[in-house]
């Protein structure tokens, strides 16, 4: 079984998602799982990495890695990033979500999991309960829009949601087809699609979003951003998109993405505007 790197300056809280057993199934067991540290793949037992900040000032985000539904990459998309958002004294979680395997209601289980989870340590953390996001990675970004759009209730909403390049529709011709097919299967239906693009089910309660895309990204189109961004506008929701000129798709947090002095500067500049108060 694959272990994730720990963060270099802090071992992480380990939190077992479903102790008691999950509600649903993806088919897979523990042997099912592989990969490195830095990809895990066939994930069946989901873990929620928390790296609470030393000077906490309330908020909260949790990361959703990208990977295709298939597997997740847990440190460019993931442990990597914890110390970047401690230093401004936001508590910083990385969850390990089980694949779907074609059972779309279980990565969706797994994320509002980890919502509870989060605000039920609110005192041990010294979060405020109204100040918890989340943040998604490609297919990981599909994950955090879901959430974003088809919470369940008060106590799984996200107050807010970071996305780099995400996928976000399983239309046709604007989706990443693996990651539709990893979701939904290959006998999937028109209900189901419809139902799974994020950009049809924004409405005025969805909550506000920090979105940044590589203009030049051949693995997810960028009309996924642009569509999520303009349906969040039509509904009154304040957001904020970033195109950059070059890039690609899948740089996270690495040192080689030309942009990464302006993303970093610029959802700082957000966060302290928009969020943290």
């Amino acid at each position: 079984m694959a272990a994730i790197m720990l963060n270099a300056q802090q071992r992480p809280v380990e939190i077992t998602l479903w102790p008691e057993g999950a509600p649903n199934s993806n088919g897979l067991d523990p042997t099912s799982e592989s990969g490195t540290s830095s990809f895990i793949m066939g994930i069946s037992e989901p873990v929620l990495y928390v790296y609470p900040a030393a000077n906490p000032n309330g908020s909260a985000v949790v990361m959703l890695p990208g990977g295709g539904y298939t597997g997740v990459a847990m440190e460019h998309e993931g442990s990597d990033i914890a110390d970047w958002f401690n230093s401004m004294g936001i508590t910083y979680a990385v969850l390990k979500y089980r694949m779907p395997n074609a059972n779309s209601d279980v990565p969706l289980s797994d994320a509002e999991q980890a919502m509870r989870i989060m605000r039920a340590h609110s005192s041990e953390w010294a979060l405020d309960p109204n100040s918890v996001g989340i943040m998604g990675a490609s297919a990981g970004g599909h994950l955090a829009t879901t959430l974003a759009t088809h919470y369940s209730s008060a106590e799984t909403r996200p107050d807010f949601q970071i996305l780099f390049y995400p996928v976000v529709s399983m239309l046709d011709g604007i989706t990443h087809s693996g990651s539709r097919s990893a979701l939904l299967g290959d006998d999937f239906s028109d209900d189901q699609v419809e139902n799974f693009s994020n950009e049809l089910k924004v409405d005025s309660r969805t909550p506000k979003a920090f979105i940044m895309v590589s203009a030049d990204d051949d693995a997810v189109p960028v009309a996924n951003s642009l569509r999520y961004f303009q349906a969040l506008t039509d509904a009154g929701v304040h957001s904020s998109l970033h195109i950059y000129p070059i890039g690609g798709h899948g740089w996270g947090y690495r040192d080689s993405f030309a942009y990464k002095n302006d993303w970093t500067a610029e959802l700082r500049d957000w966060l302290l505007r928009e969020i943290i108060k």
